[in-house]
């Protein structure tokens, strides 16, 4: 692996590696600060208005169609992802290509970072405008994790490929929530007119840390060749599709991953909302909630790392969906006051790092030896984005249906149930074999 003069680092080299892990404590101030924490408390306040007959209204009208305000949220999300899901393979075959996925990262960083700068402008009477910058951060957030992630089979054998993605998780709790509790504290302590600049706080502090992951991780590993870019993006997809081909573990797995995705990612970004909505907590409980998720998220990325060492990534995912299956059934039949709801958040916040680390690092651990590692990525990033858009649309539709978030749930626990047979039909590891 070279960077851009040319010079060869190890897998020792522990700048490489920490210049990675700073990319989690940069970028995941977005993933708490915006999608979880301040915004969807400031977003469901400054959308709920006060009807005629003096009850609150949460229906906001967008290119003249009504919707409730969550369910439209959940639409912009959604639609964010299909972005990503369309932009991402090709970008991710050209950057392989060109041996530029340093380049697509900071593209794709900046973009969301820009996003979260315009959220302070944040404006309900032209909702159109205002939710364009929420569709934009949250195309640069997850758009930049398929190069981010694709660094890491480069950077660390696969022995230690558990252990680093774990390490990555817990890094950006920590980073996001450090940045919450300083937003937090303005916010508090001078008053809620600064809210809006929790939303800058975010974007710079996204940009600003990512420096130094952009000077540490390789510049380029290829020298630029001739012919068509688009084309060649293109047949880089198609090579990996064809190594695929045959590979039943991995290829089973990815399947088991996107229907896990339709319902892990789903959860972390409405759990907000429907403690707002469907519990009625207040501001300061929510705020403890979340916080209590971060914190508890840390041990549980490494507990998670140390079994994948003992029993094996697969097993370990197995337990996790079936965890996450009970959550769900819990939430739906008991979770209706705040400490119900704070017990649901505790286990929500162990399971949610160890899920997330243990399914990057079991795909990195599967995949074949290549060097089109962010073409490799790029399936997993679109299998996480469709199953999410197909979370998120399955969430708000229930919703605008039934008139609660509650039996959104439902679909929920039969997409876990599903990912649990898939997982149970992954063969086991062979000698050749993957460490998953």
């Amino acid at each position: 692996m070279g960077n851009s003069k040319g010079a060869t680092r190890s897998y020792t080299d522990k700048a490489i590696r920490k210049g990675w892990l700073m990319y989690d404590w940069a970028n995941s101030a977005y993933f708490l600060v915006i999608t979880t924490a301040i915004f969807p408390i400031f977003y469901n306040a400054i959308t709920t208005t006060e009807g005629p007959t003096g009850t609150n209204s949460d229906v906001v009208a967008f290119f003249g169609r009504d919707f409730i305000n969550t369910q439209l949220y959940s639409y912009v999300i959604g639609a964010s992802f299909l972005i990503v899901i369309v932009s991402t393979p090709l970008l991710a075959g050209m950057a392989d290509y060109l041996g530029r996925k340093l380049q697509f990262l900071k593209f794709f960083c900046y973009l969301g970072a820009a996003g979260c700068l315009g959220l302070f402008w944040f404006d309900p009477s032209h909702l159109e405008w205002s939710m364009s910058a929420l569709f934009m951060a949250n195309i640069g957030a997850w758009g930049s994790l398929g190069f981010y992630n694709a660094f890491l089979p480069e950077i660390a054998p696969k022995e230690d490929q558990d252990l680093l993605s774990a390490k990555g998780f817990s890094w950006g709790f920590a980073g996001s929530v450090l940045l919450l509790l300083m937003c937090l504290a303005l916010i508090m302590g001078i008053g809620d007119h600064l809210t809006r600049w929790a939303f800058i706080a975010v974007g710079l502090w996204w940009a600003g840390w990512a420096q130094i992951t952009f000077r540490r991780l390789p510049t380029q590993t290829k020298v630029r060749p001739d012919g068509n870019i688009l084309w060649q993006g293109f047949r880089e997809l198609r090579n990996v599709a064809k190594e695929l081909k045959g590979k039943t573990r991995i290829v089973r797995y990815l399947i088991s991953f996107f229907v896990m995705s339709m319902a892990v990612q789903t959860i972390m970004l409405m759990a907000s909302s429907f403690g707002i909505k469907e519990v009625q907590l207040a501001t300061d409980e929510l705020i403890v909630a979340i916080i209590l998720v971060q914190i508890i998220a840390i041990p549980g990325s490494f507990i998670f790392s140390w079994l994948c060492q003992r029993h094996g990534n697969v097993k370990v995912l197995l337990l996790a969906t079936s965890l996450w299956t009970g959550v769900c059934l819990f939430a739906y039949f008991l979770v209706d006051g705040s400490l119900m709801f704070f017990i649901a958040a505790g286990i929500i916040g162990f399971m949610m790092g160890g899920t997330q680390s243990v399914n990057r690092s079991t795909y990195a651990k599967m995949l074949p030896k290549t060097e089109d590692t962010a073409s490799y990525f790029s399936f997993y990033e679109v299998l996480e984005k469709t199953g999410v858009v197909i979370g998120l649309f399955s969430w708000g539709y229930i919703e605008g249906f039934t008139g609660s978030m509650r039996n959104s749930l439902l679909a929920l626990i039969v997409f876990f149930i599903v990912a649990m047979v898939l997982l149970a039909s992954i063969p086991k590891a062979t000698d050749e074999g993957q460490l998953a």
